[in-house]
């Protein structure tokens, strides 16, 4: 949408002036102009409509009586297919009711002939400021909206994830009865009085299932609490390619089902850095389920983790369709999204770029449309200043469950 200039600068304004009568005409502009007010001109209306059709512009000085076109009708045009564009009249004294006309045809005003040159120029002047603030209003208007739109999804996000911590603190409790109570019973037939028990190998397998499905589960709901733990850092020693390995199998059912593949270029050891394993496990979750979006069907993901002098460098590609030059510079901007309306809340980059920076590294995103995209996340291998230190190792924040 055109941006509108500053009121106070008159030769900002795109001003387009309409008059079969040559002389009236260039005269008019030429005075015009030594006020600082540049205008184009047309003889008629057909000329008017064609310049309109590759030049948008703010004011149009029309005249109503010319040959072919009648000014009333060009007004019609204009206010069909240029609605942001405001019209000024011309009309003889003998005529003023076409001036009345062409206002209930959404004429901004209208001036009987001969003109005062400064009641024109205050009248351009008006109808510019009508222009300008029509615009803040849908600024303010469309503002608004959004700011409504991303409280609603905060909130619904504050929601899930206060529902996602105590559905799986629930979970935990039964899973930890079951866990229990396959230990017991393994315990138990592994006495001798149950030696001769029938099909006792299968039982022992079964029992066996149970208590990796158990710890499976359990890890879940370990991540699941991880996910919506404090935001503070809370430092301990962390292994990238385990944290990537996780968030990998948060995002790997949906992969499949979409029929993405999910290329690792991963290290089998690497040394641990001093950071906040939460926070670094959102940020690749995002950048993860945003590859997911990008790619939609049918296409790769591929997470790689390098290791550096003093620091480790994580990069997130995808082979879905690229990013626009023109967004690249607003990706990690607040409530920028490409996505389409209601698909995304344009705050998981922000988010992540934030983390990342509190935590002392920096993202940054390469793509070329029809090419994909690649977010790198750099992260130093040395502890945060004054952030908290966590006594776990590994997993890297202790859970009360």
């Amino acid at each position: 949408m055109k941006q509108f200039s500053n009121p106070q600068k008159p030769g900002s304004i795109r001003l387009l002036l309409v008059d079969d009568e040559d002389n009236f005409r260039q005269t008019l502009a030429k005075r015009l102009a030594k006020r600082g007010l540049v205008a184009e001109q047309a003889a008629d209306g057909e000329q008017c409509l064609s310049i309109l059709e590759n030049k948008a512009m703010d004011v149009v000085v029309l005249d109503v009586k010319m040959p072919g076109m009648s000014g009333i009708e060009v007004l019609r045009h204009i206010a069909a297919s240029c609605p942001n564009t405001e019209v000024i009249l011309l009309t003889g004294q003998a005529s003023a009711s076409d001036g009345v006309d062409g206002i209930k045809s959404g004429a901004f005003d209208y001036l009987t002939k001969p003109i005062e040159l400064e009641h024109l120029f205050n009248k351009i002047r008006q109808a510019y400021d009508k222009i300008q603030r029509r615009e803040a209003e849908r600024q303010e208007a469309e503002s608004r909206e959004q700011m409504q739109q991303q409280m609603v999804a905060c909130e619904r996000l504050a929601s899930l994830g206060t529902l996602a911590a105590g559905v799986a603190h629930e979970i935990n409790n039964p899973l930890a009865i079951i866990g229990e109570s396959a230990g017991w019973m393994q315990h138990l037939f592994a006495k001798d009085e149950f030696k001769s028990m029938p099909r006792r190998e299968d039982v022992f397998r079964a029992l066996d299932k149970v208590e990796k499905s158990v710890e499976r589960a359990s890890r879940i709901t370990h991540q699941l609490l991880g996910f919506v733990g404090k935001s503070e850092p809370v430092v301990s020693e962390v292994n990238l390619v385990q944290l990537a390995e996780e968030a990998i199998q948060l995002i790997i059912h949906e992969a499949r089902n979409r029929e993405i593949r999910i290329i690792r270029q991963m290290p089998s050891s690497l040394e641990a850095i001093w950071s906040d394993a939460y926070q670094i496990r959102q940020v690749l979750l995002n950048l993860l389920t945003n590859a997911l979006h990008a790619v939609n069907f049918q296409g790769t993901i591929t997470i790689a983790v390098e290791d550096g002098a003093d620091s480790q460098v994580i990069t997130v590609g995808d082979s879905g369709p690229g990013i626009a030059r023109e967004h690249l510079e607003k990706i990690f901007e607040p409530f920028f999204s490409t996505k389409s309306p209601g698909q995304g809340t344009g705050l998981g980059l922000f988010v992540s770029r934030g983390i990342v920076e509190k935590l002392g590294g920096s993202i940054e995103v390469s793509s070329k449309l029809g090419q994909g995209a690649r977010f790198c996340v750099r992260l130093p291998k040395h502890r945060i200043g004054n952030a908290e230190i966590s006594e776990s190792r590994g997993d890297n924040r202790r859970q009360k469950i």
